[in-house]
C-alpha cells in the first residue's frame, strides 16, 4: 500500500494490544511508546518505532552507571490501537527554550483525546471514540523472577505535558529538543506518588538492575526487591483509594521514605518529597526552609526523626483470645490481667483481671470478633510497657486457667461445728492418686475426653505427649440428671439410701498459669499472633531445662506455687492463641469510638491506678486476697480468749475465701465486688479452692458508695470445702479520718462461733467482732505463739477520697482549729503529689478560700502563695498531665473574685527581693508557674470587675493596673541585675516568659502586651552565655505566639528582632561553640519570620553573609551525628548518623537556606538599603553564593536542595546584575573606577551556575530528570540571557569597521580584563548540550578572541587556557553528545565567517589554527574519557598520544598528571613494570642537575626540590614499580644510572653503597630466580570490521608469566568481544567483520650469543641474557633433523618489533618480517640444547614422582636415544660436526674450534652431565624400571659420551682406581625438583645443567664460600665424588634444585627455543625449574648419595673436538665421589651462586 510521511514525528502510546499477522506488522501492548513517521493515505495504518524497556541483558555490555538504552522496533500497526500524545516539531509555542534556533519544543496534540485519571503504568489517557475494557490487563515486566510471585511493576507512558483544564497550567518546553521530562499523568495532581513511585521503578530497572545483577550484589537486591514490593503495593493503594485519610496519609510518609532508601540503595541523590503534601516534590516556589529540613534527614537518617515531645497519649492493649486448647470436654475459665516486672525482680498487678468462660465442649464463640473473647486493656504509661528514659520494667500478660470441681463430704457435719474429713468425687475407673496432696489435686480436673477448645470451630492441637497419664474424674449427676453448677461457691445436698446428707459442693482449682512478654507488641505498637503456653507444677524436674524451652518465662515462678520447685507444660490446659493489638491515644473511651472495625463493644480492662492526672471522676477500691497463714502451729484467734490451735480435723486440702462488704451494723452491701472487668457484680464472692500453704492472689474491685465507704468493712470467711466456714477476719475501709493506707494487711482469723457471727455487740454486750482488733498491732507469737492469719492488699483509686490526713484537714480547714491552718499550708509541701492531682480542685477550693479569708495579712497570703506555687508546680512534674486540670479548674470552677490583689502582693514581694537566698528559692518555684498564676489572676479580676458592675462600679481600677505594672517592673529590675545569684531566676523567667503573655489577653490589650514583651527583651540585652541562647529561643517563642499575628503586631517584632541579635552573630574573628550555637539560633529566628521580613532583609543579609564566611574559614571535619536543623530549643536535638562520618557543617546549611530565601522573598533582597558598604556586601554574598555552588555549605549530592539554590542563586544574579549595571559600571572615561573583582566574582559565579553538573538534564535518569526540571525549570537559558546582556554591557562600542569584520555590536572595553581568566568557564559552556547557552558562550568567546588578538596579535594565551580548561573539564565532567561532536567549533568559525571572505587574514589562519589544535586534544579527550579504562590497549595508546599532545604543547603539569594516572592505572590492574615504565616518562622531564629548582605539584604532591632530588624521588618509585614486576633489567638500568649520578655527580657514597647492594640483590635474584620468562603472542587484525588504522596489522603481545594460549585468547577476546579469534589458518583482508589470528612466539635468541661459549651456565642466567628486553621474535617455520648431521637445518620466521619489551602497552607493532635459515651446526646447537632442557624437566619431574611408571619410562626412553649407539637421533651424532685431531701424529696441535664448533662442545658436556646425574639418581631408586635403565644405559653412556666424560670427569691417577664407589640405595629419591606433565612428551624449554664447580687450592674468591673439608675416593669409572661442606663445596645437584617449593605449583607449560611443537617427538607445552624446592632438599638431606661435579681446569684444556687418550690424561682433574652432610651441617647453595 503507498505510504506517506507525516509532516513531523509523532508520539502515542498504544491503548489497545495488537496481535500481528504478517511479517511486518508491530505487535502492540497497552502502554507501549511508539513514535510515528507515516501513514496510509486513509490514515487507518501507520509506521513508525516502539520503544521498549531495556533488556537486563543489556547491562553484560553496559558501562558502569550508564542508563541502558531501550529497545527499538519498527514496523506497522492500525490507528485504532494507538492513541496520539503530541506531535514533536518546530511549534509555535510560546516557550522560551530552543525555539530561537529551530530545535524542537514539545506541543500536545490529539485535540480529541479526553483525560481520566488512571493508572499511569497505562497510557492513561483514552481517546473518546474509543472504548477501552478496563479489565485488559496492562504490560508489565518483572523486576524479580521469584517462585509464586505475582509480584510485578507496571509501565508508565512517559508524557511531557496533558493538554486540558484538569491541569492547573502548562508545562514548560523542555530546555533541549527530543528530551523527556517525564509522564505527568491526571491522577499526579491528587496522588502525586503515583507518578512518582512510577518513575523511581522504571529508573530502577534500567539503570541499577543489571549493575546489582552483574555485580552479584545479591543482599542488596534482596533488600531492592522487598522495597519495590512495599512500593508497588503502595501505589496500587493510592490509585484506587482503597485506604482512609489516616491511613493514606501515613503510607504516604512510608512510602516517601521508602523511595529514599531505595535511591540510596541504588546509589543515587535523595530526592525530596514532602509526606505532608501528599508525596509532592519540593519545588522552586516552596520554602526553602522545609525543603532543606527534608532534605537534610533524608540524606543522612535511615528513618524519619520523631522530636522527643512528651507524649500525653497513653498505650492501649488489646487482646483478642483466638483459640485455646485443653484436653477435657470440662468447662475452664481463663483469667487474663498485665503484671509489670522491675529490673529488681519485683512485681507490680497493673491491671484488673478480665475473664473468659469457655462452655463446655471447647466452643468459645461462633461470631468472627466476639466481645467476650476480646478486651482492651487501657490507661498504659510509658513507664508501664518499658519506654522511656527512666523506665526499668517489663510487661508481661498473665493468663490463668480455672476448672470446675466437684467436692463432697461422706460424713455428716459434726455438730460442734468440726468438719469431718472431705472426699472427691473420682473416675470409678481410675481411683484417686496416692502421690500426696498436689497429685490428689491435679486429679480432679478434667475428664479423660481430649478436645480442643476453639473459638468458631477453629481447633488448636493440644500438645500433651502423654495421653494415657491423663486422670478421669467422674462426674455424679444429681437426681433429675442435671450436673451440678460450676459457679463458685455453690452446694447441693443430697441424701443416700441411709437417709445420711451426703454434701456436694463446686469449686474451681487453678490448673495452670501462662505468661507472654509484650514488650516488643506494645513499643512497635503493631500487631501480631502468639501463643501462650500454660504450665503446671510437677513433681520431678523436666528431662530438658526449663530456660531451653519454648514459651518457658521464669516469672512462672513468682506467680504459680510448686512445692517441688519444678514445672511441667500443663497436660490439661495446653496452650492459648492470641491476637495482640496496641494503641496509643489519651482516651480510650475516644480510641474506641474512632476505631468501630476493631473495637467495637469490646470491655475495657481498666488499669489499676491512675495514668497520670485524673480527667475522669473514679472512686474503685481494690482488694487482693494472698494467702492464709493456717500452719499446723498457727493459732486462731477467739473472742474474750487466748488463740486456740486449729482443729485437726481441718485437712486444708480446699481451702476457699468468701468476700462481702458490710455496713456497721453488719448488713451487707449488695452486688458491690467485681472479681473482673467484664463480670456481674456479687454480693459475697468465693475464691477457687486452694491446698494449705499455696496462694489465691486474686483481685477484686469494690464500689460502693461515698457513705458507705466511711463506714463499711470488709468481711473475709475461709473455709475447707465442702466444709462450712471455721475462720473470719475483717478489714476496716476509714482508719483515723482517712481512708485505710495501701499496701499489705495481715488480717487476724477468728474462730467462728456466736460471738463472731455478727458485727455489734448482742443485747448482753457480748460479742461483735468488729470489737476485735483487725490487725496484730504486735507480734503475738512471743507469747502466744504464731497466730493464723489472711493477707490481703488493699489499694485506694479514687478521685473523692484520700489517705493523707493533711490533705482532709485543708479539704476541712474551716472544720478545725484555726489554728492549724498555717500548720496545714506548711505541711502540704510534703504530701505525695499523686494524693493533691486526685484532689486537684478541692484542693486549690480550699487554698483560695483560705487565701480570701485571711487577705491583707501578709504571713496567710504568702503561706498560701507557697502552697500554691507547690500545687502548680506539679504541672511540670512528666508522671501527670496536671496543665489542662489546672486551666479547666481556672475557667469553670474557679470563683475567688478578690483573690487578685492577694496574689499580685505576695509574687510582688518575692521579685523585689529576689537575691536573699530564701526569696530566690520560692521565686525560681514561681517563675515556672506564673502562667498559672496570671489566669487565675485574670479570671478572678474578671470576675471582680462583674461585682463591681453589679454594685455601680464602673471606671477604671488604677489601683490593680499599678499593681500589674509593679510585677513587670520588678522584673524588669531583676532582669537588668547582673548579679550571679540571680542567673537561675533570670534563666527561669526567659524560658517561661513567653507562656505568661498569653493570660495577659484579658488584662491588658495587645499593644500593651506587645511593650511589655519588647521592655522585657530590651531588659535582656546584657545577658551571658547560655542566657544568650535562651534569649534567643524567646524571640522564636515570640514569633509563634497567635497573639502577636497580625501584621501589625509582627512588623514590630521583626523591626525589633534586627537589633535583639545583630550581637550575637555577624562576622567575627573568634569562633567559639557558644558563637556557633548563637547563629544557629539566630537562623532559626529569621526562619520563623522569614515569610513576613520586609524593609530588613538588608539588615540580615550582611549578617548572614558574615557568619557564613566566618564559619567558613574554619577546618570542617566529618561528623557522626546530626543536629537537626533550625531548632527551637535547647540542647539541639540530634540524631546518630549510620555508616561512615559525613562531613558538612548545619550553620553553613542553614545560613544558606536564609540567604536563598531572602533571594526569593517577594520583597526582594532591598541590598541597596544597606547601611554598610553596597561593594562589600555584594562581594560577600557573591562569595557565598559561590561556595554553595561549589558545594561548601553543603553536600552537591543532596539533590532538591542543591537545585533549589541553582534557581535562587540565578534569582540573587538577576537582581544584584541590575545593581551592577547601574550603580557598578563607569563611564569609559572614568574606566578606572571599574571594580574588576566585583565584576569577577559576578561573572564567576554565573558562570559556574549555568555550567553546573546538576543543571545538565540531558546526562540525567529519569527520576533525576524529573526533579530537577520541576524544582529549577531551564535556568540555563535565563543565564544564557543573563550571560548576554551583562557581558555586552561592560563592553565598548564597536567601530563601524568592527562590526563589518566581526559582526560585533559590542567588545574590548572593560570585558579584556577577563581574558584569560574567564576564557576555561566560557569554553565548557561551548560544550553544553544546550543550544541557547552554547550560543552565547560562543559569542562570548568570539568577544575574547576578537580582543586578544587586537591586543597582541597573538591567540596562544587563550589557547592555554583552552587547553587547561578542556582538561580540567573532562576530568569531572560526563561525556555528552555535543562533547563527542564538538559542535561549538563550526559554530565559532561561523562567527567569524566574515573573515574568511578576506585572503590571508592573520587572524582566521590564528583562530584555523586554534581550532585544529582544538579539534586533535578534543579527539583525543574523548578517546580517553569515553573508553572503559580497563588497561585495553587501544586505550592505553590514546592515553599515551594524549599525554604526547600536551608534551608538545609545554604542558608538562597536565602531562604529568597524566602519567601518574596512567601509572596508578597499571598498578591497580597488576602491570607494575609498566607502571615503572610510565613513571621513566616523568623522570625524564628533569635533568641530573642538584642546583636547578621546580615548582611544587599538587597532583601529584610534590613539594618545591631541585631537579636532583625531584628525579631521584621518581626513580625510587619507578625501581620499586620495577621490583614488583621482577623487571630485573629495568631495574638494573635505572640502579645503574643512579650509581653513576651518587658516584660522580654528587658524590654521596652512602647512597651510591646502598646502590650497590640493590644492585647485588638483584644479581642474586636473578641467580635463585624461579620466575618462568613471560609469553609472548602474536595477534594479527584481519577484517572490514576493525578500525583503519587496526586494520591487517600485526603486534607482539606480551602475556602473564606461564600464561596458556587459551587464557590469553579469552583475555584478547573480552577486549574485542565481536571478533573471531583464529589461531591457526588465516582469512582475506577484505572479509567482513573482525577476526583476531593468534599464535604464540618465542624471543629469538642469537646463537653466536657468548653465553652458548660457556659450560654449565645456569639456565636463569641465560635465560636473562638471551631473553631480556626482546624485539625480536622468531617460531621455525621448517625443520630438518633426520639423516647424515651435515643435512640438518631449519628455517625460521624473525618478527621485529617497534620497540623492546617491557612496553608501556604491553604490546608493540610488528614492522619488520624476516626469514632465516640455521646452518647443521646451529640447528644441532639448538637441537642439544633444547634436548638438555627437555630431559632435565622430566628429570625434575620424575624425582618428585619416582613411582610414576610413565615418567619413569620417558625419562629411559629419552636417555637410550641419546646414548645408544644405534640411536639415529641421538644429539651425540653432533660431535661429528666439530673438527677431529689425528691419533697417529703424536705431535699435531689440537684443531681450532669455531664459535659454532665451541658452543656445540659445550652443549653436548651439559648433556653428558644431565644424563650421568640422571643415571646416578636411578641407581638408588626404589623403581624397578629406572634400576634397570641405570643398568642398561650406563655403559652406553660411558662409551657414547667418553669425550664429553674426559672433560667434566678427567680419568684419576692410578692410585685412585683401586677405589670402590660409595653409593647408599635409595638416597636418590626425591632428589631433583619436578612439575607434572601428561603424555609422553619431554617437557620444552628445560633447564641446563648447573655450573661445574672450580676445585682449586690457591685463595678462593669471597663469594665462593669456605674450602673443602674431605674428600673420598670412589668408583672405578673415572669419577670421583667429592664431599663437600660449606657453600662453595656444596654438591651440584643441590646447587642445581634448591629452589623454593611454593613456585612449585608454577611451572607451567613453555615454548622450545625457536622450535615448532610439531618437529620434535618429546615436545611439550611445558617447561620446568632447575632448582628443587626446600621439601626436596630436606629429603635429600636426610642420607643419599650426591654428585657433586667439579669443574677441571678448563683453561688448560685443548681447543680441539674429539681429544686423544693422552691429551685427555694430561687434562685429568680429581672427581670425588661424596655424601651430603645431614641437616644439622647447614648445606648452602652451590658456587655458581644459584641457590
Amino acid at each position: 500500500m503507498p505510504w506517506q510521511p507525516l509532516p513531523r514525528i509523532a508520539f502515542a502510546v498504544a491503548t489497545y494490544p495488537f496481535q500481528t499477522k504478517v511479517e511486518n506488522e508491530l505487535p502492540l501492548e497497552i502502554g507501549d511508546d511508539l513514535y510515528i513517521i507515516e501513514e496510509t493515505p486513509d490514515g487507518e495504518w501507520l509506521r513508525g518505532y516502539l520503544l521498549a524497556p531495556p533488556s537486563l541483558l543489556a547491562g553484560l555490555t553496559s558501562v558502569k552507571g550508564q542508563t541502558l538504552e531501550a529497545r527499538v522496533f519498527s514496523g506497522i500497526f492500525p490507528r485504532s490501537c494507538v492513541e496520539i500524545r503530541e506531535v514533536l516539531g518546530d511549534g509555535d509555542g510560546d516557550g522560551d527554550g530552543e525555539n530561537q534556533e529551530g530545535d524542537a519544543s514539545f506541543h500536545g496534540s490529539d485535540q480529541n483525546t479526553s483525560r481520566r485519571g488512571s493508572d499511569s503504568g497505562k497510557s492513561g489517557v483514552v481517546s473518546n471514540n474509543v472504548p477501552r475494557d478496563q479489565d485488559v490487563g496492562d504490560r508489565r515486566f518483572k523486576f524479580l523472577e521469584q517462585p509464586q510471585s505475582n509480584h510485578k511493576v507496571s509501565r508508565d507512558a512517559e508524557r511531557p505535558e496533558h493538554v486540558g483544564a484538569d491541569l492547573p497550567t502548562q508545562k514548560p518546553p523542555a530546555p533541549v529538543p527530543m528530551l523527556r521530562m517525564g509522564d505527568e499523568t491526571p491522577t499526579s495532581i491528587n496522588e502525586p506518588l503515583i507518578d512518582e513511585i512510577a518513575s523511581c521503578l522504571r529508573e530502577w530497572h534500567s539503570t541499577n538492575f543489571h549493575e546489582l545483577l552483574l555485580s552479584r550484589q545479591y543482599a542488596k537486591l534482596e533488600k531492592v526487591s522487598q522495597l519495590i514490593q512495599a512500593i508497588d503495593l503502595a501505589r496500587r493503594q493510592l490509585l484506587h483509594s482503597l485506604l482512609t485519610d489516616r491511613e493514606a496519609a501515613a503510607l504516604r510518609e512510608k512510602t516517601v521514605w521508602d523511595l529514599v532508601r531505595g535511591n540510596k540503595l541504588c546509589g543515587g541523590e535523595v530526592i525530596v518529597r514532602d509526606p505532608a503534601q501528599r508525596g509532592k516534590v519540593l519545588v522552586g516556589d516552596d520554602s526553602v526552609i522545609d525543603i532543606t529540613k527534608l532534605q537534610s534527614v533524608m540524606s543522612l537518617l535511615e528513618d524519619p526523626p520523631l522530636s522527643h515531645v512528651e507524649s500525653t497519649s497513653l498505650h492501649h492493649l488489646m487482646v483478642d483470645l483466638k483459640s485455646f486448647a485443653g484436653a477435657s470436654n470440662e468447662p475452664a475459665t481463663l483469667d487474663l490481667y498485665l503484671v509489670a516486672k522491675s529490673v529488681g525482680g519485683s512485681l507490680t498487678r497493673l491491671t484488673e483481671t478480665f475473664t473468659v468462660e469457655v462452655p463446655s465442649g471447647g466452643v468459645m464463640g461462633y461470631m468472627t470478633k466476639d466481645a467476650k473473647m476480646r478486651t482492651l486493656f487501657t490507661d498504659l504509661t510509658s513507664a508501664d510497657i518499658g519506654e522511656g528514659p527512666s523506665a526499668d520494667s517489663e510487661l508481661f500478660l498473665v493468663a490463668k486457667v480455672r476448672a470446675p470441681q466437684q467436692i463432697m463430704s461422706a460424713k455428716p457435719p459434726s455438730r460442734s461445728g468440726t468438719f469431718g474429713q472431705s472426699t472427691s468425687s473420682f473416675s470409678k475407673d481410675k481411683p484417686p492418686s496416692s502421690a500426696g496432696q498436689k497429685a490428689s489435686r491435679r486429679s480432679l480436673m478434667w475428664g479423660s475426653t481430649r478436645s480442643a477448645f476453639s473459638r468458631g470451630g477453629t481447633r488448636l492441637d493440644a500438645l500433651s505427649e502423654h495421653p494415657d497419664e491423663r486422670l478421669h474424674s467422674g462426674n455424679n449427676p444429681t437426681r433429675d440428671g442435671v450436673a451440678p453448677p460450676s459457679t463458685a461457691g455453690s452446694a447441693s445436698g443430697r441424701v443416700s439410701g441411709e437417709g445420711s446428707q451426703q454434701v456436694q459442693v463446686a469449686a474451681h482449682r487453678l490448673v495452670g498459669l501462662g505468661v507472654l512478654n509484650l514488650r516488643s507488641v506494645v513499643k512497635e505498637e503493631g500487631e501480631s499472633e502468639q501463643v501462650v503456653t500454660i504450665w503446671s507444677p510437677s513433681e520431678i524436674a523436666s528431662s530438658e531445662g526449663l530456660e531451653t524451652t519454648k514459651g518457658w518465662d521464669d516469672l512462672v515462678r513468682d506467680l504459680l506455687d510448686s512445692e517441688s520447685g519444678h514445672y511441667e507444660k500443663s497436660r490439661r490446659a495446653e496452650r492459648l492463641l492470641v491476637h495482640l493489638k496496641s494503641f496509643d491515644h489519651s482516651d480510650a473511651d475516644v480510641l474506641i469510638k474512632s476505631t468501630p472495625t476493631l473495637l467495637s463493644a469490646i470491655s475495657k480492662t481498666s488499669k489499676m491506678g491512675f495514668s497520670g492526672a485524673p480527667t475522669k471522676p473514679r472512686s474503685d477500691i481494690y482488694i487482693t486476697v494472698n494467702e492464709a497463714l493456717l500452719a499446723r502451729q498457727n493459732l486462731i484467734s477467739r473472742y474474750g480468749g487466748s488463740a486456740t490451735s486449729i482443729s485437726s480435723n481441718m485437712l486444708g486440702n480446699n481451702l476457699v475465701v468468701s468476700v462481702n462488704v458490710r455496713r456497721q451494723s453488719g448488713e451487707r452491701i449488695d452486688s458491690c465486688i467485681f472479681p473482673s472487668s467484664n463480670s456481674h457484680p456479687f454480693t459475697t464472692w468465693t475464691s477457687f479452692a486452694v491446698q494449705r500453704g499455696e496462694r489465691w492472689s486474686q483481685t477484686l474491685r469494690l464500689s460502693l458508695s461515698p457513705s458507705d465507704v466511711t463506714t463499711s468493712h470488709i468481711v473475709l470467711t475461709v473455709s475447707d470445702l465442702p466444709h462450712t466456714p471455721f475462720a473470719m477476719a475483717y478489714l476496716p475501709l476509714w482508719d483515723h479520718q482517712a481512708f485505710m493506707s495501701d499496701g499489705l494487711h495481715s488480717l487476724l482469723l477468728y474462730r467462728i462461733d456466736e460471738y463472731t457471727q455478727s458485727a455489734q455487740p448482742d443485747s448482753t454486750g457480748k460479742g461483735g467482732y468488729l470489737s476485735l482488733p483487725w490487725s496484730a498491732r504486735t507480734d503475738p507469737s512471743e507469747v502466744t505463739g504464731p497466730l493464723a492469719v489472711l493477707r490481703v492488699k488493699s489499694y485506694l483509686c479514687s478521685t473523692r477520697f484520700s489517705q493523707d490526713r493533711t490533705i482532709l484537714g485543708l479539704l476541712k480547714w474551716k472544720d478545725g482549729p484555726r489554728g492549724e491552718v498555717s500548720t496545714l499550708l506548711r505541711q502540704l509541701i510534703f504530701v505525695p503529689e499523686i494524693e493533691v492531682v486526685k484532689l486537684l480542685s478541692d484542693v486549690l477550693d480550699s487554698l483560695f478560700s483560705i487565701l480570701v479569708e485571711h487577705q491583707g495579712n501578709d504571713e496567710f497570703e504568702d503561706l498560701v502563695f507557697t502552697a500554691l506555687v507547690r500545687v502548680l508546680g506539679i504541672v511540670h512534674d512528666r508522671r501527670f498531665n496536671v496543665s489542662p486540670l489546672v486551666d479547666q479548674y481556672a475557667e469553670t470552677r474557679f470563683n475567688y473574685p478578690f483573690a487578685t490583689p492577694c496574689l499580685v502582693r505576695s509574687f510582688t514581694r518575692l521579685l523585689t527581693k529576689p537575691t536573699e537566698p530564701e526569696t530566690a528559692r520560692k521565686l525560681r518555684a514561681t517563675l515556672k508557674v506564673v502562667r498559672h498564676i496570671l489566669k487565675f489572676i485574670t479570671h478572678a479580676r474578671g470576675q471582680q470587675k462583674a461585682k463591681e458592675v453589679g454594685i455601680g462600679i464602673t471606671g477604671s481600677t488604677p489601683g490593680f493596673t499599678r499593681h500589674l505594672q509593679s510585677i513587670f517592673k520588678a522584673l524588669d529590675s531583676m532582669m537588668r541585675s547582673t548579679a550571679p545569684v540571680l542567673v537561675g531566676s533570670q534563666t527561669l523567667a526567659v524560658q517561661h516568659f513567653h507562656t505568661w503573655l498569653p493570660e495577659l489577653a484579658g488584662l491588658l490589650t495587645t499593644e500593651e502586651i506587645l511593650h511589655i514583651a519588647i521592655d522585657f527583651m530590651d531588659s535582656c540585652a546584657l545577658v551571658k552565655g547560655k542566657l544568650v541562647l535562651y534569649k534567643l529561643i524567646l524571640i522564636i517563642n515570640y514569633s509563634k505566639l497567635d497573639l502577636f499575628a497580625q501584621p501589625e503586631q509582627r512588623s514590630a517584632l521583626s523591626a525589633n528582632t534586627v537589633r535583639w541579635i545583630a550581637p550575637h552573630w555577624g562576622h567575627t574573628d573568634e569562633i567559639t561553640e557558644q558563637w556557633r550555637d548563637q547563629v544557629r539560633l539566630c537562623c532559626s529566628v529569621l526562619a520563623s519570620q522569614i515569610h513576613y521580613l520586609n524593609s530588613e532583609i538588608p539588615d540580615y543579609i550582611p549578617k548572614i553573609v558574615g557568619s557564613f564566611l566566618a564559619i567558613q574559614s574554619t577546618e570542617r571535619k566529618p561528623k557522626d551525628r546530626f543536629s537537626l536543623l533550625f531548632p527551637t530549643s535547647y540542647p539541639f536535638p540530634s540524631k546518630p548518623l549510620s555508616g561512615e562520618p559525613v562531613q558538612f557543617d548545619e550553620p553553613l546549611i542553614e545560613l544558606s537556606a536564609l540567604l536563598s530565601a531572602s533571594s526569593n522573598s517577594p520583597n526582594g533582597m532591598q541590598l541597596e538599603l544597606s547601611v554598610d558598604d553596597i561593594t562589600t556586601v555584594l562581594k560577600n554574598t557573591l562569595r557565598v553564593h559561590l561556595s554553595i555552588l561549589q558545594g561548601e555549605a553543603f553536600p552537591s549530592n543532596w539533590l532538591s536542595v542543591y537545585t533549589y539554590h541553582h534557581k535562587s542563586i540565578m534569582r540573587a544574579l538577576q537582581y544584584l546584575a541590575g545593581i551592577l549595571l547601574e550603580s557598578a559600571l563607569p563611564d569609559p572615561d572614568d574606566a578606572e573606577d571599574f571594580d574588576t573583582e566585583l565584576w569577577r566574582l559576578f561573572f564567576m559565579t554565573l558562570l559556574k551556575l549555568v555550567g553546573s553538573e546538576c543543571l545538565a538534564l540531558e546526562t540525567f535518569p529519569e527520576q533525576k530528570r524529573r526533579a530537577v526540571w520541576k524544582i529549577a525549570g531551564d535556568i540555563r537559558e535565563h543565564g544564557a540571557e543573563l550571560l548576554k546582556r551583562t557581558w555586552e554591557a561592560i563592553g565598548w562600542d564597536t567601530t563601524p569597521d568592527e562590526r563589518v569584520r566581526y559582526g560585533l555590536a559590542k567588545m574590548g572595553g572593560y570585558q579584556v580584563q577577563y581574558v584569560p581568566s574567564l576564557v576555561g568557564l566560557i569554553v565548557q559552556l561551548c560544550l553544553s548540550v544546550h543550544g541557547g547557552l552554547r550560543k552565547v558562550a560562543v559569542e562570548v568567546l568570539q568577544t575574547m578572541l576578537v580582543s586578544e588578538w587586537t591586543l597582541s596579535e597573538d591567540l596562544s594565551v587563550i589557547q592555554t587556557e583552552m587547553i587547561d580548561c578542556l582538561d580540567l573539564f573532562f576530568k569531572d565532567q560526563a561525556m555528552t553528545e555535543s562533547i563527542m561532536q564538538k559542535l561549538f567549533i563550526g559554530e565559532l568559525l561561523e562567527r567569524f565567517t566574515s573573515l574568511s571572505l578576506l585572503e590571508e587574514d592573520p587572524l582566521y589562519a590564528a583562530l584555523r589554527e586554534l581550532v585544529a589544535t582544538l579539534d586533535v586534544f578534543l579527539d583525543l579527550l574523548v578517546a580517553v574519557h569515553s573508553g572503559d579504562v580497563n588497561g585495553e590497549a587501544s586505550n592505553l595508546m590514546n592515553r599515551l598520544e594524549l599525554m604526547e599532545f600536551l608534551r608538545d604543547m609545554h604542558k608538562e603539569d597536565i602531562f604529568i598528571r597524566y602519567v601518574h594516572q596512567l601509572a596508578t592505572l597499571q598498578r591497580d590492574i597488576g602491570y607494575h613494570t609498566e607502571a615503572g615504565l610510565a613513571l621513566r616518562l616523568h623522570a625524564d622531564l628533569y635533568s641530573w642537575d642538584p642546583t636547578a629548582t621546580t615548582p611544587a605539584l599538587s597532583e601529584p604532591n610534590f613539594p618545591e626540590q631541585s631537579h636532583f632530588e625531584r628525579k631521584e624521588q621518581i626513580f625510587f618509585e619507578m625501581i620499586r614499580h620495577f621490583e614488583d614486576g621482577e623487571a630485573w633489567s629495568s631495574a638494573l638500568e635505572a640502579y645503574n644510572e643512579l650509581r653513576t649520578q651518587y658516584e660522580s655527580n654528587v658524590f654521596d657514597f652512602a647512597k651510591l653503597a646502598r646502590t650497590e647492594r640493590a644492585i647485588a640483590t638483584i644479581y642474586e635474584t636473578i641467580v635463585k630466580g624461579d620466575k618462568l620468562m613471560p609469553k609472548y603472542f602474536k595477534v594479527v587484525f584481519k577484517g572490514l570490521g576493525f578500525p583503519i588504522n587496526l586494520r591487517d596489522k600485526a603486534y607482539v603481545y606480551e602475556g602473564s608469566h606461564g600464561e596458556r594460549t587459551t587464557a590469553f585468547t579469552d583475555r584478547i577476546q573480552e577486549q574485542y568481544q565481536a571478533a573471531q579469534i583464529l589461531t591457526n589458518g588465516d582469512v582475506d583482508s577484505e572479509v567482513e567483520g573482525q577476526y583476531l589470528i593468534v599464535s604464540a612466539i618465542s624471543p629469538h635468541r642469537h646463537l653466536e650469543h657468548q653465553v652458548f661459549q660457556r659450560a654449565r651456565v645456569a639456565h636463569p642466567i641465560r635465560d636473562f641474557l638471551l631473553s631480556s628486553n626482546p624485539r625480536t621474535f622468531s617460531v621455525s617455520s621448517k625443520r630438518n633433523t633426520s639423516g647424515p648431521v651435515a643435512d640438518h637445518y631449519a628455517e625460521k620466521i624473525v618478527y621485529t618489533t617497534s620497540e623492546s619489551f617491557p612496553s608501556i602497552l604491553r604490546r608493540s607493532e610488528i614492522v619488520e618480517v624476516g626469514h632465516i635459515k640455521l646452518n647443521a651446526k646451529e640447528t644441532g646447537l639448538e637441537r642439544i640444547v633444547r634436548k638438555t632442557q627437555e630431559m632435565t624437566a622430566v628429570e625434575r619431574q620424575l624425582a618428585e614422582h619416582d613411582d610414576k611408571n610413565d615418567l619413569a619410562q620417558l625419562i629411559v626412553s629419552a636417555i637410550g636415544i641419546s646414548v645408544l649407539p644405534d640411536s639415529e637421533t641421538s644429539v651425540a651424532g653432533y660431535r661429528n660436526l666439530l673438527p677431529v685431531a689425528n691419533i697417529d701424529d703424536m705431535d699435531e696441535v689440537e684443531p681450532e674450534l669455531s664459535k659454532q664448533e665451541n658452543a656445540i662442545k659445550y652443549a653436548l658436556v651439559d648433556h653428558a652431565i644431565m644424563i650421568k646425574r640422571a643415571l646416578t639418581s636411578f641407581s638408588g631408586s626404589s623403581n624397578p624400571i629406572l634400576v634397570k635403565g641405570y643398568q642398561d644405559l650406563y655403559p652406553h653412556f660411558l662409551s657414547t659420551f667418553a669425550s664429553e666424560i674426559a672433560i667434566f670427569a678427567p680419568a684419576p691417577s692410578q692410585k685412585d682406581t683401586s677405589l670402590v664407589p660409595v653409593r647408599e640405595s635409595g638416597h636418590f629419591r626425591g632428589n631433583f625438583r619436578t612439575s607434572l606433565t601428561t603424555g609422553t612428551a619431554i617437557v620444552e624449554e628445560a633447564s641446563t645443567v648447573q655450573p661445574i664447580a672450580i676445585r682449586q687450592r690457591s685463595a678462593r674468591l669471597s663469594f665462593l664460600g669456605g674450602k673443602t673439608k674431605g674428600t673420598r675416593q670412589s668408583n672405578g669409572d673415572t669419577t670421583t665424588f667429592t664431599h663437600g661442606t660449606g657453600t662453595g663445596q656444596s654438591s651440584e645437584s643441590n646447587s642445581q634444585y634448591s629452589k623454593s617449593k611454593e613456585n612449585l605449583s608454577r611451572i607451567l607449560p613453555t615454548q622450545s627455543i625457536d622450535t615448532n611443537s610439531s618437529i620434535n617427538p618429546y615436545n611439550r607445552n611445558g617447561s620446568s625449574d632447575v632448582t628443587s624446592p626446600p621439601s626436596v632438599r630436606g629429603r635429600s638431606d636426610k642420607s643419599r648419595e650426591t654428585v657433586n661435579v667439579v669443574e677441571g681446569d678448563l683453561s688448560r684444556s685443548a681447543e680441539g673436538g674429539v681429544l686423544r687418550i693422552r691429551s685427555v690424561r694430561k687434562r685429568l682433574s680429581i672427581l670425588k665421589l661424596g655424601k651430603k652432610p645431614s641437616r644439622s651441617n647447614g648445606i648452602t647453595g652451590g658456587v655458581s651462586e644459584e641457590q
